[in-house]
């Protein structure tokens, strides 16, 4: 399981996911953006939101992809075994990258679509994508997470999707729909 994190935290932010989640089995990773955040001491970004040109999007895309492809001889874990997550930021980078490799899932959490998936051939195999959205989330609107599901959708992708009365956080009712996801990817 990697998780990605958000925008201007850092990898420490996510580590508790690990004892959150009641999947003593996996194994988990979480990696540190390769941006220093513009505002937040310590924090990370995979790319500048503070432009419309996603600054370092393509740099960061390229890096992660080629850290994924190198985990299966790190770990001994095949990507087809991977679950890839993150949140917000973190979540984009998931839809982006997640989708044009072969991983067992991907978990979108407060996330959104920097990317038009039309881009995407239709004919590739997608992976399952669990997409979560908090109603009240005032960092990136809810229509962002509908969006990406309709988007996703269409392209033949199969999406789990759920809006929770939350804002732009993880709460334990999304630790618990993670849970069965995660574990119906390990049986399929």
């Amino acid at each position: 399981m990697v998780m990605l994190h958000g925008w201007g935290a850092n990898y420490e932010d996510f580590t508790p996911l690990a004892s959150e989640l009641n999947l003593p089995e996996y194994q988990f990773i979480f990696p540190n953006a390769p941006y220093n955040h513009p505002q937040v001491p310590g924090g990370k970004a995979w790319y500048a939101l503070e432009t419309q040109e996603y600054q370092g999007l393509s740099e960061s895309r390229k890096m992660v992809h080629e850290w994924l492809l190198s985990l299966e001889q790190q770990t001994g874990v095949p990507l087809e075994r991977t679950i890839l997550g993150g949140f917000s930021q973190g979540g984009a980078m998931t839809l982006d990258l997640g989708l044009t490799l072969p991983l067992a899932g991907l978990c979108s959490l407060s996330g959104y679509l920097h990317f038009q998936p039309e881009s995407i051939p239709k004919n590739n195999t997608f992976p399952p994508v669990l997409i979560v959205h908090g109603k009240q989330d005032p960092v990136v609107p809810i229509q962002a997470a509908q969006q990406a599901k309709e988007k996703l959708t269409a392209l033949g992708v199969s999406v789990t999707y759920q809006e929770f009365n939350m804002e732009h956080s993880i709460i334990p009712e999304v630790l618990t729909l993670m849970e069965k996801f995660i574990l119906a990817q390990k049986s399929s």
